[in-house]
């Protein structure tokens, strides 16, 4: 390969890179994603309003309850309701997003307990939004691994940025790899497609340069011989990274890197010291 042939490969995976990182920092800025969230609020029995969202609220046996007052209306599935509407049982991470305005007020499940968590718009930390600092591309973090699926998905219970909260995933496998000829392994959770895998990890870089919690790395199906690429230039914040209104799961112990992963995002500014 020649020198040329070198500079163009580099050139072209910098640009790659950095149409990906544009589009997860418009993702971020969406008028009603994460830094949109200006409560996160706990439903239990007794009826409850909230001041950034309509209606009383409520939860039990039967599910999400919301009693709207006069005047008051929410959008769901594109039809108007007033009064009393329910919800139902939510499935655990799953829910829905009820339209109030130019507000979208989100009601789900997270850790087996249901939520309010409102999204507006003119939230403060949506509109400082600037952007998430990250480390420069190198195609030294793209290494390729070996998937190994597990005779059955694993339970596995991890913690969350909430205190006392709990996820608990079906990992299906995990993923081996090296790092400058250190053996490296990471349990595998499902990915947001079919066949696709989601790791969550921490590493030396943790509570330095990068969220002290968590960060995250989506990966491709795996090839038909198990190898997968991990390209540790698109480690991604979680939600917690900016917001405390998030319950993101933390990586399990064994995802835990001994190593100094220089790559991806780093702390957010909203994170940093002043």
């Amino acid at each position: 390969m020649t020198v040329q042939d070198t500079a163009a490969q580099s050139s072209a995976f910098t640009r790659d890179w950095q149409e990906w990182h544009t589009r997860q920092q418009e993702r971020l800025a969406h008028p009603h994603g994460f830094l949109a969230i200006t409560g996160l609020h706990w439903l239990d029995a007794e009826p409850q309003r909230f001041p950034d969202a309509p209606g009383a609220w409520s939860t039990g046996p039967d599910g999400v309850v919301v009693v709207l007052g006069e005047g008051e209306e929410l959008i769901v599935d594109g039809t108007p309701v007033h009064g009393e509407h329910r919800f139902g049982v939510l499935p655990e991470r799953g829910g829905v997003d009820a339209v109030w305005g130019d507000a979208v007020i989100e009601v789900a499940k997270r850790g087996g307990q249901d939520i309010v968590r409102p999204r507006h718009p003119d939230a403060p930390l949506r509109t400082a939004f600037t952007g998430t600092p990250a480390y420069d591309p190198h195609p030294r973090w793209a290494v390729t691994g070996r998937y190994t699926a597990f005779a059955e998905p694993r339970p596995t219970t991890v913690g969350a940025a909430v205190e006392g909260l709990e996820h608990v995933y079906d990992a299906p496998g995990r993923v081996e790899f090296e790092l400058d000829g250190r053996p490296l392994a990471l349990t595998a959770f499902p990915g947001g497609g079919p066949g696709s895998l989601l790791v969550l990890f921490t590493d030396a870089t943790s509570g330095v340069t990068t969220y002290a919690a968590n960060r995250a790395l989506a990966l491709d199906p795996p090839a038909a011989d198990g190898t997968v690429v991990l390209d540790f230039n698109r480690a991604t914040n979680l939600p917690c990274a900016y917001t405390d209104l998030a319950t993101c799961p933390l990586p399990p112990a064994e995802n835990r890197l001994p190593v100094a992963i220089e790559a991806g995002q780093k702390i957010p500014h909203e994170r940093q010291a002043s």
